[in-house]
C-alpha cells in the first residue's frame, strides 16, 4: 500500500512588483492556510516518509508553515508548474510509503484528476484551490507500479474547510 499527500502550494502575494513569478511568497491568508493544513495532516496522522516539493518560495514556504517532521525532502524545479506526466514520473521514482508532493497548477489538479479512481464528493476538486489537498491511498507495492485510476480518495481538504 502507497499513499501520496497532493497539496497545491497556499495562496501567494502579488503585492510586490518586480518579484519574479518563482520568487513570490506567500501573503497573509496562505501563512494562515499552510499553518492550518499543518495542523490538520498532524491531526489525522499523515505525517510523510518523503516530500517532493518545488523550488519556488511559496511551495517552500508551504512545506515549512505545515511544521511537519520528515526524514527527507526533496526539491526541485521540476516540480516548478509542471505537467502531470512529469509529476507522475517523479512519483515513480520514489520508494517510500507516504509521499507529500507540494506543487503547483494547473499541473496538481490535472495529477489528482488523473490519479483518481472516482473524484471526491467536494465542490472543490475540480479547481484545486491554492492549499488543496488531496490524499490518495494506491493498491500497490511499488510507486513504479502507478497508473491512472488507481488511487482511492482518502481525503479531499481546502483551507476553506478548516478556517473561517
Amino acid at each position: 500500500m502507497k499513499r501520496l499527500i497532493l497539496m497545491r502550494h497556499a495562496k501567494s502575494d502579488w503585492s510586490k512588483p518586480g518579484t519574479t513569478d518563482h520568487e513570490r511568497a506567500l501573503n497573509e491568508r496562505g501563512i494562515k492556510s499552510a499553518v492550518a493544513m499543518g495542523d490538520w495532516l498532524r491531526k489525522t496522522d499523515l505525517n510523510p516518509d518523503e516530500v517532493l516539493c518545488s523550488d519556488a518560495a511559496r511551495t517552500r514556504q508551504t512545506l515549512e508553515l505545515l511544521g511537519l517532521s520528515n526524514s527527507s525532502t526533496v526539491f526541485t524545479r521540476d516540480l516548478y508548474l509542471d505537467d502531470p506526466d512529469v509529476m507522475a514520473r517523479i512519483l515513480r521514482e520514489q520508494t517510500r510509503n507516504l509521499v507529500l508532493m507540494v506543487a503547483h497548477n494547473p499541473g496538481s489538479a490535472l495529477l489528482a484528476s488523473e490519479l483518481v479512481q472516482y473524484p471526491p464528493d467536494h465542490f472543490d476538486f475540480d479547481r484545486f484551490p491554492t492549499c488543496a489537498t488531496l490524499v490518495l491511498a494506491f493498491d500497490i507495492s511499488a510507486w513504479s507500479e502507478l497508473s491512472a485510476g488507481s488511487g482511492h480518495p482518502d481525503h479531499f481538504i481546502v483551507p476553506h474547510d478548516l478556517t473561517d
